[in-house]
């Protein structure tokens, strides 16, 4: 069965690109629910202390902003925060308590999902032809990629999905450590998304990460006549379980797909990108040339 994108589809949008519809509108997402009651919770106990939000900043070494952010749900508490305003309220280590409930709610359900599936996830092969895979992204990389997003996100949404992707790179530090496999269209390793220099740093992290043993990557030229990819991005990832789902995706919408059937075409196209791109070895070397031309 496919499933739509309702469920792990639509992760940041609909691709590991800027592009997407708006997934953390309103109180659709539960997470939006929690930090909405978490602000709740500690403008009641500052006001029961009889301080102004500028007070409450002052004490605890945040601005009045961040202060009102926090209260209004449009901003997730660090801990430290959580702490010093449950010192600075009285609150007896109740303000403390919802650490737990803020941190399992930083990101979005729909990012959360995704996560959690790339965790479960033995091997995973991606297909990524207009901009670097999510997984691969420098933090500086994707700010860009989401501020260049129509309808444009504010600052707070975009930290909010910068954090989410970077969250999802743990990956690398999981063991026994999953295979990852990339195939990267050559456009990707030189449109100066953020500018010369947040390309240049973009560059040298996939040659680091390209150096992993877990990990390889490879690059579609341009030049290639045959190309089984040209139906659009894609995932396969095979479950510690046994399972293999995919994950396809296209403008404004994405599947996470389980049928068999059409998950063995995925494998197959999978497969032939794979075989018609560079080896990991020219790969690398191909990524060095591309940074000495930037």
């Amino acid at each position: 069965m496919s499933v739509d994108s309702g469920e792990a589809g639509q992760a940041e949008g609909t691709t590991d690109g800027a592009d997407g519809p708006r997934w953390d509108a309103g109180l659709e997402d539960d997470s939006g629910a929690v930090m909405k009651a978490v602000g709740r919770q500690i403008k009641l106990w500052r006001e029961a202390a009889g301080l102004r939000q500028a007070e409450l900043g002052a004490a605890i070494g945040y601005s009045e902003e961040m202060v009102s952010c926090v209260e209004r749900g449009r901003r997730a508490p660090k801990p430290e925060f959580l702490d010093n305003a449950d010192r600075v309220l009285g609150a007896g280590g109740k303000i403390a308590a919802m650490q737990g409930d803020v941190a399992e709610a930083r990101y979005p359900k729909k990012v959360r999902d995704l996560a959690k599936l790339e965790a479960q996830a033995g091997e995973l092969g991606a297909y990524s032809n207009h901009n670097m895979h999510g997984l691969l992204q420098t933090e500086e990389y994707a700010r860009a990629l989401f501020a260049m997003r129509r309808p444009a996100y504010g600052e707070d949404e975009i930290d909010r999905h910068v954090a989410g992707r970077m969250a999802r790179q743990v990956i690398y530090d999981r063991r026994p450590a999953p295979l990852l496999t990339f195939v990267l269209e050559e456009v990707t390793l030189r449109r100066p998304i953020g500018g010369r220099m947040v390309l240049l740093r973009q560059l040298e992290r996939l040659s680091a990460i390209g150096q992993l043993r877990h990990v390889e990557i490879q690059v579609m030229p341009t030049g290639c006549e045959e190309h089984a990819g040209m139906a659009g991005e894609l995932r396969v990832l095979k479950i510690n379980d046994g399972t293999t789902v995919g994950y396809s995706e296209a403008q404004l919408t994405s599947r996470l797909i389980s049928d068999p059937r059409e998950v063995q075409i995925l494998e197959m196209r999978y497969g032939m990108i794979r075989a018609q791109a560079l080896t990991p070895r020219e790969s690398l070397a191909f990524i060095e040339k591309v940074r000495g031309e930037t």
